[in-house]
């Protein structure tokens, strides 16, 4: 049957890009309120596009922790069946903000298709991989198997609208449905390959604290002529601050930072290196002489098995065209922290707090806010799930997958475990230099075309798993 599925999907190559364009189309960005109408309007989209495939959907609502609505949740389930294993399939419509907007080569929301720096051909948009494209993969997999008897699977579709502002209403709203979204495995596409030639099954996630410091000198804007030297300035202290955080070595110099971080053998450092991995290609990607970074680790390691401390956003003083001599009241610092296992969020939040007070001097104030944590997350590689899965990979590609990590943050993973009680298998579809989170991000139309050959095959050989 698989076959007459895959000769389904190769006869609508144009239609399922046309519906992707549509999707992209939608500025859902979760992280600003004026962008709520469309983000809603995304999901009512998707929610109408799946009863298409001839799916129970529904739009629902949710809630943060602190009682404010959230934005809505997309579920959507074929008729299950006793005794066929269910499977859930977690995805995201909210993007990142597009923005700066000038150096998108198209606009952000208007999904251009056109040859990438290598020559091949992508669809260019904001949420075109991350994760959008990924997430119309399933969809046109599950509308082929549709056409064709139905998915061989219990089927539940779990697609949110706040994954890019760290999933904060979700735990609670799974919390509040989890017998209706109790499942045997979880699938996620929302990861990537090492080359466009290497499928790849993620076997582990970074967590993420996300932080602000906010330091605040003199009461107003002052003249640098008549107060500098004399004062503190909240630019040079947050610079002192933020330059205090990595040794000479590269390692981040918050106590006890690297107290919890476990242990990973020369076994599975190796693997990174055996997944096709190019030193030199990664730093020519993003046109710089060589990498840098913690001392006794390659890039591949850096940015997987290996937690770090980056600044994602700087802002003080005057910003405009040509010279004020000012002092500004304020300086401002937006800070990630990716986390590997076994570090608890909860615990570099504290350090990092304590760590950047003890660092202010006492004639400035100081603001810390935190924007939700994520736990770091490994999951199995042996189970039988992830055995029917390289089988699945392997059909498709012609070559069986590597095991990677992925150096990105999906909130929901360690969520699900914790409360679904179900592993989860991460098969995505992504390239190195699809430019996720900047302008002029992109999804490559072949990994798009066998991300989605690759979703129905995973249907088909999960449907051989045995339910719990």
């Amino acid at each position: 049957m698989l076959s007459e599925v895959l000769k389904t999907l190769s006869g609508r190559r144009y239609q399922a890009m046309e519906q992707l364009k549509a999707f992209l189309r939608f500025p859902s960005v979760s992280a600003k309120s004026d962008h709520n109408a469309q983000t809603r309007a995304c999901a009512d989209w998707l929610a109408e596009q799946l009863r298409f495939a001839m799916l129970e959907s529904s739009v629902m609502e949710t809630r943060h922790p602190s009682g404010r609505a959230g934005h809505p949740v997309v579920v959507a389930k074929n008729r299950h069946q006793p005794g066929r294993p269910t499977v859930l399939v977690y995805g995201h419509y909210d993007v990142q903000p597009p923005e700066p907007l000038e150096l998108w080569e198209s606009p952000a929301f208007e999904p251009t298709i056109r040859k990438d720096a290598s020559g091949h051909e992508a669809v260019f948009a904001r949420g075109a991989v991350d994760d959008k494209g990924q997430v119309w993969c399933h969809v046109e997999a599950i509308t082929a198997w549709q056409a064709h008897g139905g998915v061989p699977v219990n089927l539940t579709l779990l697609i949110e609208g706040e994954e890019e502002v760290g999933s904060e209403s979700l735990a609670s709203f799974m919390e509040a449905y989890k017998d209706e979204l109790k499942a045997d495995v979880c699938l996620i596409s929302d990861t990537g390959l090492p080359d466009r030639n290497t499928p790849a099954i993620t076997a582990g996630l970074r967590g993420l604290v996300y932080a602000e410091i906010i330091l605040t000198g003199p009461d107003h804007d002052v003249h640098s002529g008549q107060y500098g030297g004399a004062i503190p300035n909240p630019a040079n202290v947050l610079c002192q601050i933020i330059a205090s955080m990595h040794d000479a070595q590269g390692r981040v110099t918050i106590p006890g930072f690297y107290d919890d971080v476990l242990h990973v053998s020369m076994e599975e450092r190796n693997m990174l290196k055996t997944a096709e991995y190019d030193e030199a290609a990664f730093s020519r990607g993003v046109a710089i002489a060589f990498g840098s970074g913690e001392q006794g680790f390659n890039s591949a390691e850096r940015v997987s098995i290996r937690p770090t401390l980056d600044v994602n956003g700087l802002t003080a003083g005057y910003q405009g065209e040509g010279a004020k001599t000012v002092i500004g009241s304020t300086a401002r610092a937006k800070v990630s922290m990716r986390l590997v296992p076994d570090q608890d969020p909860h615990v570099i939040r504290a350090s990092f707090e304590r760590s950047v007070r003890a660092r202010v001097p006492g004639n400035v104030k100081c603001e810390i806010k935190f924007f939700g944590e994520a736990w770091p997350v490994l999951t199995p590689v042996d189970s039988a799930a992830a055995k029917l899965a390289r089988e699945a990979v392997e059909r498709i590609w012609g070559r069986p997958p590597v095991f990677t990590r992925s150096g990105g943050t999906i909130p929901v993973v360690a969520d699900i475990k914790r409360i679904l009680g179900c592993d989860t298998l991460l098969v995505g579809f992504g390239l190195p230099d699809d430019r996720v989170h900047s302008p002029n991000e992109k999804f490559d139309v072949e990994m798009f075309h066998r991300g989605t050959d690759t979703a129905a095959a995973l249907y088909e050989a999960l449907g051989r798993l045995k339910s719990v």
